[in-house]
Protein backbone atom coordinates (compact mmCIF):
# COMPACT_ATOMS: atom_id res chain seq x y z
CA UNK A 1 0.00 0.00 0.00
CA UNK A 2 1.40 3.42 -0.95
CA UNK A 3 1.68 6.33 1.42
CA UNK A 4 -1.27 8.28 0.02
CA UNK A 5 -3.61 5.32 0.34
CA UNK A 6 -2.59 4.80 3.93
CA UNK A 7 -3.13 8.43 4.87
CA UNK A 8 -6.44 8.72 3.05
CA UNK A 9 -8.01 5.72 4.72
CA UNK A 10 -7.28 6.63 8.33
CA UNK A 11 -5.61 10.03 7.97
CA UNK A 12 -2.43 8.57 9.34
CA UNK A 13 1.10 8.33 7.99
CA UNK A 14 2.65 5.11 6.67
CA UNK A 15 4.77 4.97 9.82
CA UNK A 16 1.70 5.17 12.05
CA UNK A 17 -0.08 2.56 9.95
CA UNK A 18 2.90 0.24 10.17
CA UNK A 19 3.12 0.65 13.91
CA UNK A 20 -0.61 -0.06 14.25
CA UNK A 21 -0.18 -3.25 12.28
CA UNK A 22 2.62 -4.74 14.34
CA UNK A 23 2.06 -8.47 14.21
CA UNK A 24 1.14 -10.73 17.08
CA UNK A 25 4.58 -12.28 16.72
CA UNK A 26 6.28 -8.96 17.47
CA UNK A 27 4.04 -8.25 20.41
CA UNK A 28 4.61 -11.76 21.75
CA UNK A 29 8.35 -11.18 21.55
CA UNK A 30 7.93 -7.91 23.44
CA UNK A 31 5.97 -9.72 26.13
CA UNK A 32 8.67 -12.36 26.51
CA UNK A 33 11.33 -9.68 26.77
CA UNK A 34 9.42 -7.88 29.50
CA UNK A 35 8.51 -10.95 31.55
CA UNK A 36 11.35 -13.42 31.31
CA UNK A 37 14.84 -14.14 30.16
CA UNK A 38 15.75 -15.71 26.86
CA UNK A 39 17.13 -19.18 27.48
CA UNK A 40 20.41 -19.97 25.72
CA UNK A 41 20.02 -22.46 22.90
CA UNK A 42 21.21 -25.86 24.06
CA UNK A 43 21.68 -27.67 20.77
CA UNK A 44 25.14 -28.90 19.87
CA UNK A 45 26.91 -27.19 17.01
CA UNK A 46 30.30 -27.84 15.51
CA UNK A 47 33.14 -25.68 16.76
CA UNK A 48 34.83 -23.22 14.41
CA UNK A 49 38.12 -24.32 12.85
CA UNK A 50 40.90 -24.05 15.42
CA UNK A 51 38.58 -23.90 18.45
CA UNK A 52 39.01 -26.55 21.15
CA UNK A 53 36.62 -29.49 21.14
CA UNK A 54 35.97 -28.72 24.79
CA UNK A 55 34.25 -25.48 23.81
CA UNK A 56 31.72 -27.35 21.68
CA UNK A 57 31.23 -29.78 24.53
CA UNK A 58 29.98 -26.92 26.72
CA UNK A 59 26.80 -27.10 24.59
CA UNK A 60 26.79 -23.35 24.00
CA UNK A 61 25.63 -22.15 20.55
CA UNK A 62 28.59 -21.02 18.49
CA UNK A 63 28.44 -18.05 16.13
CA UNK A 64 31.80 -17.08 14.69
CA UNK A 65 31.54 -13.31 14.79
CA UNK A 66 35.09 -12.07 14.43
CA UNK A 67 34.01 -8.47 14.20
CA UNK A 68 34.09 -4.84 15.27
CA UNK A 69 31.13 -3.00 16.73
CA UNK A 70 30.08 0.07 18.67
CA UNK A 71 27.22 0.63 21.11
CA UNK A 72 26.29 4.18 22.06
CA UNK A 73 23.80 6.48 23.74
CA UNK A 74 23.24 9.94 22.29
CA UNK A 75 22.42 11.99 25.36
CA UNK A 76 20.85 15.02 23.59
CA UNK A 77 18.29 12.90 21.70
CA UNK A 78 18.17 9.90 24.02
CA UNK A 79 18.64 7.57 21.05
CA UNK A 80 20.50 4.29 21.56
CA UNK A 81 22.26 2.34 18.87
CA UNK A 82 24.55 -0.44 17.69
CA UNK A 83 26.60 -0.70 14.51
CA UNK A 84 28.65 -3.71 13.45
CA UNK A 85 30.67 -5.21 10.57
CA UNK A 86 32.07 -8.71 10.15
CA UNK A 87 33.32 -11.20 7.62
CA UNK A 88 30.42 -13.47 8.52
CA UNK A 89 26.99 -13.88 7.00
CA UNK A 90 24.16 -11.79 8.49
CA UNK A 91 26.07 -10.38 11.45
CA UNK A 92 23.15 -8.08 12.25
CA UNK A 93 20.94 -11.03 13.16
CA UNK A 94 23.29 -11.95 16.02
CA UNK A 95 25.31 -9.06 17.42
CA UNK A 96 23.15 -5.94 17.88
CA UNK A 97 20.34 -5.50 20.42
CA UNK A 98 18.66 -2.32 21.66
CA UNK A 99 15.54 -1.29 23.53
CA UNK A 100 14.11 2.25 23.82
CA UNK A 101 14.79 3.85 27.17
CA UNK A 102 16.86 0.87 28.34
CA UNK A 103 20.12 0.36 26.46
CA UNK A 104 22.06 -1.24 23.63
CA UNK A 105 24.16 -4.41 23.55
CA UNK A 106 26.70 -6.00 21.21
CA UNK A 107 27.36 -9.72 21.76
CA UNK A 108 30.14 -11.10 19.59
CA UNK A 109 33.32 -13.19 19.20
CA UNK A 110 31.96 -16.72 19.75
CA UNK A 111 28.65 -15.09 20.51
CA UNK A 112 25.99 -16.25 22.91
CA UNK A 113 22.99 -14.62 21.27
CA UNK A 114 20.89 -14.79 24.44
CA UNK A 115 23.29 -12.40 26.18
CA UNK A 116 21.85 -9.57 24.04
CA UNK A 117 18.19 -9.65 25.13
CA UNK A 118 19.08 -10.86 28.62
CA UNK A 119 21.46 -7.96 29.25
CA UNK A 120 18.67 -5.59 28.16
CA UNK A 121 16.29 -7.29 30.54
CA UNK A 122 18.73 -6.96 33.44
CA UNK A 123 19.08 -3.23 32.74
CA UNK A 124 15.31 -2.83 32.46
CA UNK A 125 15.12 -4.38 35.93
CA UNK A 126 17.57 -1.84 37.33
CA UNK A 127 21.10 -3.17 36.87
CA UNK A 128 23.74 -0.89 35.40
CA UNK A 129 25.71 -2.12 32.34
CA UNK A 130 28.50 -3.65 34.44
CA UNK A 131 25.96 -5.50 36.55
CA UNK A 132 24.18 -6.71 33.41
CA UNK A 133 27.44 -8.04 31.95
CA UNK A 134 28.30 -9.80 35.19
CA UNK A 135 24.81 -11.30 35.35
CA UNK A 136 24.83 -12.82 31.86
CA UNK A 137 28.38 -14.16 32.21
CA UNK A 138 28.00 -15.53 35.74
CA UNK A 139 26.96 -19.02 34.65
CA UNK A 140 28.46 -18.94 31.16
CA UNK A 141 31.10 -21.67 30.94
CA UNK A 142 32.45 -20.05 27.77
CA UNK A 143 32.76 -16.50 29.12
CA UNK A 144 36.42 -16.41 28.10
CA UNK A 145 35.33 -16.67 24.47
CA UNK A 146 32.69 -13.93 24.67
CA UNK A 147 32.95 -10.24 23.88
CA UNK A 148 30.30 -7.77 24.99
CA UNK A 149 29.72 -4.04 24.78
CA UNK A 150 26.84 -2.54 26.75
CA UNK A 151 25.46 0.98 27.23
CA UNK A 152 22.35 2.10 29.10
CA UNK A 153 20.00 5.04 28.64
CA UNK A 154 21.96 7.05 31.23
CA UNK A 155 25.14 6.74 29.15
CA UNK A 156 26.87 4.29 31.49
CA UNK A 157 28.96 1.65 29.72
CA UNK A 158 30.66 -1.68 30.28
CA UNK A 159 32.73 -3.99 28.10
CA UNK A 160 34.00 -7.54 28.38
CA UNK A 161 36.65 -9.17 26.22
CA UNK A 162 37.27 -12.78 27.21
CA UNK A 163 40.89 -13.80 27.52
CA UNK A 164 40.43 -16.44 24.81
CA UNK A 165 39.02 -14.08 22.14
CA UNK A 166 41.06 -14.30 18.96
CA UNK A 167 43.69 -11.59 18.52
CA UNK A 168 43.76 -8.78 17.96
CA UNK A 169 40.96 -8.25 20.46
CA UNK A 170 40.07 -5.44 22.83
CA UNK A 171 37.70 -2.62 23.69
CA UNK A 172 37.72 1.09 24.38
CA UNK A 173 34.99 2.86 26.30
CA UNK A 174 34.17 6.53 26.65
CA UNK A 175 31.34 8.76 27.73
CA UNK A 176 28.20 7.07 26.45
CA UNK A 177 29.85 4.53 24.13
CA UNK A 178 31.86 1.32 23.92
CA UNK A 179 33.87 0.10 20.92
CA UNK A 180 34.93 -3.55 20.80
CA UNK A 181 36.72 -5.72 18.26
CA UNK A 182 38.22 -9.16 17.86
CA UNK A 183 40.03 -11.04 15.11
CA UNK A 184 41.37 -7.74 13.81
CA UNK A 185 44.19 -7.43 11.28
CA UNK A 186 46.06 -4.97 13.53
CA UNK A 187 45.90 -3.52 17.02
CA UNK A 188 44.27 -0.16 17.63
CA UNK A 189 40.90 -0.69 15.96
CA UNK A 190 38.77 0.16 19.04
CA UNK A 191 40.75 3.36 19.61
CA UNK A 192 40.30 4.44 15.99
CA UNK A 193 36.57 3.83 16.30
CA UNK A 194 36.37 5.87 19.50
CA UNK A 195 38.23 8.79 17.93
CA UNK A 196 35.93 8.80 14.90
CA UNK A 197 32.77 8.57 16.97
CA UNK A 198 33.70 11.43 19.30
CA UNK A 199 34.99 13.74 16.57
CA UNK A 200 32.33 13.23 13.91
CA UNK A 201 29.38 15.56 13.42
CA UNK A 202 25.88 14.35 12.73
CA UNK A 203 23.19 12.35 14.47
CA UNK A 204 23.78 9.04 16.21
CA UNK A 205 23.42 6.95 13.05
CA UNK A 206 26.03 9.01 11.20
CA UNK A 207 28.49 8.82 14.08
CA UNK A 208 28.06 5.07 14.40
CA UNK A 209 28.82 4.59 10.72
CA UNK A 210 31.83 6.90 11.02
CA UNK A 211 33.17 4.55 13.70
CA UNK A 212 32.75 1.55 11.39
CA UNK A 213 34.57 3.33 8.58
CA UNK A 214 37.42 4.16 10.96
CA UNK A 215 37.66 0.53 12.05
CA UNK A 216 38.02 -0.60 8.46
CA UNK A 217 40.64 2.07 7.77
CA UNK A 218 42.59 0.88 10.82
CA UNK A 219 42.79 -2.68 9.48
CA UNK A 220 39.40 -4.18 10.20
CA UNK A 221 38.56 -7.87 10.34
CA UNK A 222 41.59 -9.93 9.32
CA UNK A 223 39.33 -11.90 6.94
CA UNK A 224 37.86 -8.84 5.21
CA UNK A 225 34.25 -7.68 4.90
CA UNK A 226 30.95 -9.47 4.31
CA UNK A 227 28.03 -8.10 6.34
CA UNK A 228 27.11 -5.05 8.40
CA UNK A 229 24.19 -3.68 10.37
CA UNK A 230 22.88 -0.53 12.03
CA UNK A 231 20.22 -0.45 14.75
CA UNK A 232 19.02 2.84 16.27
CA UNK A 233 16.08 3.07 18.68
CA UNK A 234 14.30 6.14 20.07
CA UNK A 235 14.56 7.46 23.61
CA UNK A 236 11.24 5.93 24.61
CA UNK A 237 8.55 3.61 23.34
CA UNK A 238 7.64 -0.04 23.15
CA UNK A 239 10.40 -2.65 23.19
CA UNK A 240 10.03 -3.30 19.46
CA UNK A 241 10.13 0.33 18.32
CA UNK A 242 13.08 1.43 16.15
CA UNK A 243 14.19 4.42 14.15
CA UNK A 244 16.63 2.59 11.86
CA UNK A 245 17.00 -1.19 11.59
CA UNK A 246 19.22 -1.83 8.58
CA UNK A 247 21.16 -4.92 7.59
CA UNK A 248 23.48 -5.89 4.77
CA UNK A 249 23.71 -9.67 5.05
CA UNK A 250 26.15 -10.48 2.23
CA UNK A 251 28.00 -7.93 0.14
CA UNK A 252 31.53 -7.25 -1.08
CA UNK A 253 31.33 -3.69 0.28
CA UNK A 254 28.83 -3.86 3.16
CA UNK A 255 29.74 -0.51 4.69
CA UNK A 256 29.06 1.35 1.44
CA UNK A 257 25.79 -0.50 1.03
CA UNK A 258 24.82 0.27 4.63
CA UNK A 259 25.32 3.98 3.96
CA UNK A 260 23.14 3.73 0.87
CA UNK A 261 20.41 2.07 2.90
CA UNK A 262 20.65 4.78 5.55
CA UNK A 263 20.15 7.49 2.92
CA UNK A 264 17.12 5.62 1.61
CA UNK A 265 15.77 5.13 5.13
CA UNK A 266 16.06 8.86 5.77
CA UNK A 267 14.08 9.52 2.59
CA UNK A 268 11.29 7.21 3.76
CA UNK A 269 11.39 8.91 7.16
CA UNK A 270 10.80 12.23 5.41
CA UNK A 271 7.96 10.65 3.43
CA UNK A 272 6.28 9.73 6.70
CA UNK A 273 6.62 13.33 7.86
CA UNK A 274 5.32 14.65 4.54
CA UNK A 275 2.21 12.49 4.85
CA UNK A 276 1.64 13.74 8.38
CA UNK A 277 1.76 17.32 7.10
CA UNK A 278 -0.63 16.54 4.26
CA UNK A 279 -2.99 14.81 6.67
CA UNK A 280 -2.77 17.88 8.92
CA UNK A 281 -3.83 20.14 6.07
CA UNK A 282 -0.37 21.70 5.69
CA UNK A 283 -0.12 20.74 2.04
CA UNK A 284 2.55 23.30 1.04
CA UNK A 285 4.96 22.03 3.69
CA UNK A 286 4.21 18.42 2.77
CA UNK A 287 4.80 19.13 -0.91
CA UNK A 288 8.12 20.83 -0.11
CA UNK A 289 9.25 17.79 1.86
CA UNK A 290 8.36 15.56 -1.06
CA UNK A 291 10.54 17.72 -3.30
CA UNK A 292 13.42 17.11 -0.91
CA UNK A 293 12.69 13.39 -0.92
CA UNK A 294 12.89 13.19 -4.71
CA UNK A 295 16.36 14.75 -4.49
CA UNK A 296 17.52 12.59 -1.57
CA UNK A 297 16.50 9.31 -3.23
CA UNK A 298 16.38 10.02 -6.98
CA UNK A 299 16.81 6.33 -7.85
CA UNK A 300 13.73 5.21 -5.92
CA UNK A 301 10.82 5.10 -8.37
CA UNK A 302 8.54 4.27 -5.41
CA UNK A 303 9.34 7.51 -3.59
CA UNK A 304 9.42 9.48 -6.84
CA UNK A 305 5.88 8.35 -7.68
CA UNK A 306 4.44 9.23 -4.28
CA UNK A 307 6.34 12.50 -4.33
CA UNK A 308 4.51 13.24 -7.58
CA UNK A 309 1.17 12.49 -5.93
CA UNK A 310 2.04 14.71 -2.96
CA UNK A 311 3.56 17.59 -4.91
CA UNK A 312 0.83 17.40 -7.55
CA UNK A 313 -1.72 18.70 -5.08
CA UNK A 314 0.20 22.00 -5.03
CA UNK A 315 2.10 22.06 -8.33
CA UNK A 316 0.45 19.98 -11.04
CA UNK A 317 3.27 20.34 -13.58
CA UNK A 318 6.01 19.29 -11.17
CA UNK A 319 3.90 16.43 -9.81
CA UNK A 320 3.21 15.12 -13.31
CA UNK A 321 6.90 15.30 -14.18
CA UNK A 322 7.83 13.28 -11.09
CA UNK A 323 5.30 10.60 -12.01
CA UNK A 324 6.62 10.51 -15.58
CA UNK A 325 10.12 10.03 -14.16
CA UNK A 326 8.97 7.09 -12.03
CA UNK A 327 7.08 5.58 -14.98
CA UNK A 328 10.13 5.85 -17.24
CA UNK A 329 11.80 3.31 -14.95
CA UNK A 330 8.68 1.25 -14.21
CA UNK A 331 5.63 1.80 -16.46
CA UNK A 332 3.42 0.05 -13.90
CA UNK A 333 3.20 3.33 -11.98
CA UNK A 334 0.92 4.69 -14.71
CA UNK A 335 -1.37 1.71 -14.20
CA UNK A 336 -1.47 2.43 -10.47
CA UNK A 337 -2.23 6.08 -11.17
CA UNK A 338 -5.25 4.98 -13.23
CA UNK A 339 -6.54 2.96 -10.27
CA UNK A 340 -6.31 5.71 -7.66
CA UNK A 341 -9.76 7.20 -6.95
CA UNK A 342 -10.04 10.89 -6.16
CA UNK A 343 -11.25 10.30 -2.60
CA UNK A 344 -7.95 8.55 -1.85
CA UNK A 345 -5.65 10.72 -3.96
CA UNK A 346 -7.37 14.07 -4.68
CA UNK A 347 -4.87 15.12 -7.34
CA UNK A 348 -4.95 11.80 -9.23
CA UNK A 349 -7.49 12.82 -11.89
CA UNK A 350 -5.70 16.09 -12.64
CA UNK A 351 -2.36 14.31 -12.78
CA UNK A 352 -3.73 11.71 -15.20
CA UNK A 353 -5.01 14.47 -17.45
CA UNK A 354 -1.73 16.40 -17.29
CA UNK A 355 0.31 13.31 -18.12
CA UNK A 356 -2.01 12.37 -20.99
CA UNK A 357 -1.82 15.91 -22.37
CA UNK A 358 1.96 15.85 -22.17
CA UNK A 359 2.07 12.51 -23.95
CA UNK A 360 -0.13 13.81 -26.77
CA UNK A 361 2.10 16.85 -27.21
CA UNK A 362 5.19 14.67 -27.33
CA UNK A 363 3.65 12.52 -30.06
Amino acid sequence: MGPRLAHARRRESPAALGRRRQTDVVRAAEARLSTGRVEPVRRRRSAPPGVRDGLAASRQPLARQGTYSIVACDRPSGELGVAVQSHWFSVGSVVGWARPGVGAVATQAIAQVAHGPNALLHMAEGLDPLGAVEAVLREDESADHRQLGVVDAAGRVAAHTGKSCIAHAGAQTGEGFSCQANMMAREGVPGAMADAYTSHDGDLAERLLAALDAAESAGGDVRGQQSAALLVVPASGEAWRTRFDLRVDDDEAPLSELRRLLRLARAYELADRAEELLAGQDAPAGAELYRQISELAPDSDELTFWAGIGVGAQDLAVGAELIRSAASRNPSWLELLERLPSELAPAAASLRAAIAEGTERAS
